[in-house]
């Protein structure tokens, strides 16, 4: 594994020591007790293999191969999960370890799929834990495109993003743009969700659900919480957030005139995005 893989895996690592430890603080904030230790477990092991492949220097920098990329990408498909799967096998569920690596992929792929006939028997900061897994899954997926995109052709290259050569610095700038996006449209999913008076916690978990395009609820059934026709609105429209490319949203507003052909190429994009989702997933 070359030091940009390294670096690639360790850096979601973080990420996830991130939500882990975001985790512990609601569950004391809200003395939800009982699950503690599983997200203590979860923030260390992900914290330190983060870490260390991060600083990990024994292996140089070098032009990293497709082969490589595909290899890295289906790797983190089958490990994040692992490190997800943590709190669900420690929590007082009592779950097996099979059923907790199924619905840690189902988040983290943003399937849907749940093991839990019953929402209500688990603690609000496991609902919380599967929501983010699959915001992070969605991220994921974004970065994972934007590292195999040398393998498609120019003009699907184009109806995507403008990212071409694969130096440092276009890496940095190609990355922050995800992030930034996409937690901005989070964002703005959560406060038109709010607008609707949906309760602090359920907007949250909704926010997640849907820019990631995943299918795990904070409820059993949500049509009582959408039940007038402004909140059935309003979330049509945000789930059309997650259905463009972000990167595509991105040009589509700050387009120059050189980048018109973003337009043009619309509808060949909407075709490449549900061919890859189909080849990643299924």
């Amino acid at each position: 594994m070359s030091r940009f893989s390294l670096i690639y895996i360790g850096s979601f690592l973080i990420l996830l020591s991130i939500f882990s430890f975001f985790n512990i603080i609601y569950s004391y904030y809200f003395n939800i007790f009982l699950n503690v230790d599983a997200y203590t477990y979860s923030f260390f092991i992900s914290l330190i293999l983060g870490l260390f492949a991060i600083f990990f220097k024994k292996i140089k920098f070098k032009k990293i191969l497709i082969y490589e990329k595909i290899i890295t990408v289906l790797f983190g498909y089958l490990f994040f999960p692992l490190i997800i799967s943590i709190p669900f096998y420690f929590s007082i569920n009592n779950i097996s370890f099979l059923n907790c690596y199924f619905e840690s992929i189902s988040g983290f792929t943003s399937t849907g799929f749940t093991i839990f006939d019953n929402i209500k028997q688990i603690d609000t900061s496991l609902i919380l834990w599967r929501s983010t897994s699959q915001w992070i899954g969605g991220l994921y997926f974004l970065f994972s495109l934007l590292l195999l995109i040398d393998i498609f052709d120019e003009n699907l290259k184009k109806s995507v993003t403008n990212y071409i050569s694969f130096s440092s610095s276009e890496i940095s700038k190609q990355s922050l743009k995800i992030i930034i996006l996409y937690a901005l449209l989070t964002l703005i999913v959560f406060l038109l969700l709010k607008f609707i008076n949906l309760r602090t916690f359920d907007a949250f978990n909704f926010s997640l659900t849907i820019i990631s395009s995943g299918g795990f609820l904070s409820i059993n059934n949500f049509d009582n919480l959408f039940v007038t026709d402004i909140s059935k609105i309003i979330l049509s429209l945000t789930i059309l957030f997650s259905y463009f490319s972000l990167f595509f949203t991105y040009n589509l507003f700050f387009f120059k005139k050189r980048n018109i052909n973003y337009l043009r190429f619309l509808f060949s994009y909407l075709s490449f995005y549900n061919y890859i989702f189909y080849f990643c997933f299924f």
